[in-house]
């Protein structure tokens, strides 16, 4: 018999696991986390360049998990719910750091980047040979601000509010702080391609 996981699971199956969660089974709570496992390490991944960091995350968004689990009411995706969750607990990492946003400060102005920047498109926005691998270690030489913003933006579909109301920044932070990511990011690329192609 093949091993469960996220995306060969029946809802029947999934459904008995979350109840088995629900009265604290730890063979349940074992198979919720092995199953999703990989990708919400990716999720915490993006949000921090230490690996130790991003297993901090997931152990503490897993604990958050099993402590709502009985909140899950089967109306939606449970990994959309679990997602939300990792990607919460990475946002109360990084506001911990909240002295890494002073390199942005809420004085300066939007004004101050090209708007080409600004309205660049999400949608393949690097027109190159490099993989997605190399796209997250680009993100992982960003300040944590910086990467912060990119992910729940780029990655996590936030609005600027939102990243505004979830990080305790204005909206106008927001905008600076994903415009001068992509910026910084591009230059990232750019090197590393340039650097494969021996220019």
């Amino acid at each position: 018999m093949s091993v469960l996981n996220a995306d060969n699971i029946s809802e029947d199956q999934l459904k008995e696991l979350i109840q088995g969660c629900v009265r604290n089974h730890r063979k349940s709570q074992e198979s919720i986390y092995k199953m999703f496992y990989g990708k919400m390490m990716a999720i915490c991944r993006r949000y921090t360049k230490n690996t130790d960091q991003a297993k901090d995350i997931l152990q503490d968004g897993f604990i958050k998990v099993f402590k709502n689990i009985e909140k899950f009411n089967f109306e939606g995706s449970f990994e959309g719910w679990v997602r939300r969750i990792v990607v919460n607990t990475a946002i109360d990492f990084t506001r911990k750091a909240k002295n890494d946003y002073l390199l942005m400060n809420e004085n300066q102005s939007i004004d101050d980047f090209d708007e080409d920047l600004l309205e660049e498109e999400d949608d393949e926005p690097y027109d190159n040979p490099l993989k997605v691998g190399d796209v997250i270690e680009g993100m992982n030489k960003l300040s944590n601000a910086y990467r912060t913003v990119f992910n729940l933006y780029v990655f996590d579909n936030y609005t600027h509010q939102e990243i505004a109301d979830a990080l305790d920044i204005s909206v106008g932070t927001s905008k600076s702080n994903l415009a001068k990511a992509r910026a910084n990011l591009k230059k990232i690329l750019t090197k590393e391609l340039e650097k494969r192609n021996g220019e």
